[in-house]
């Protein structure tokens, strides 16, 4: 493909999340599948939880940028399994993560086994370890709130799943 016209997933790659606009939806793990058959972009995503409300406005814009770099044909499926884990984050959207302010999931336990819960999350502003929980409720039900004891900072964080 020329430059002129970019690849699907090129295009996908660039399509940000609603909730938040730091990552992308390939970057956040949403963005599963992207290919062409007989003419069509189909689009595989699989939501951060089966509930999210992002999910429709991430399969419109989906459409819109394929539509706008010239695909006309666009098929969005949801795929609901695997179900989607934090460890799809990948190592860039960590750093954007981080870079605003909101601090990355810390590793979760693959293959079974309890729910991890975080007893301490490093500072993104000053690196402190020295946190604490606010609110298990942030401004999207991905994040939770926490505060610095160090810089005294609130930060949100992405919820290990």
């Amino acid at each position: 493909m020329s430059p002129e016209h970019p690849t699907p997933r090129a295009v996908l790659e660039k399509v940000l999340d609603p909730e938040m606009p730091v990552l992308t939806i390939a970057d956040l793990g949403v963005l599963r599948d992207v290919r062409e058959v007989d003419g069509r972009v189909e689009v595989t995503i699989t939501p951060t939880y089966s509930g999210c409300p992002a999910m429709d406005v991430i399969r419109a814009d989906i459409e819109t940028a394929l539509h706008a770099a010239g695909y006309p044909d666009v098929v969005v499926r949801t795929a609901l399994a695997p179900a989607w884990t934090t460890e799809w984050i990948t190592e860039h959207g960590r750093r954007a993560l981080a870079a605003a302010g909101i601090a990355p999931p810390q590793p979760t336990t693959q293959g079974g086994g309890p729910v991890p819960i975080a007893l301490s999350v490093p500072c993104p502003q000053c690196g402190s370890p020295d946190t604490r929980p606010q609110s298990q409720f942030g401004p999207t039900a991905c994040t939770a709130l926490w505060v610095c004891t160090s810089c005294r900072e609130p930060f949100e964080y992405v919820k290990a799943f």
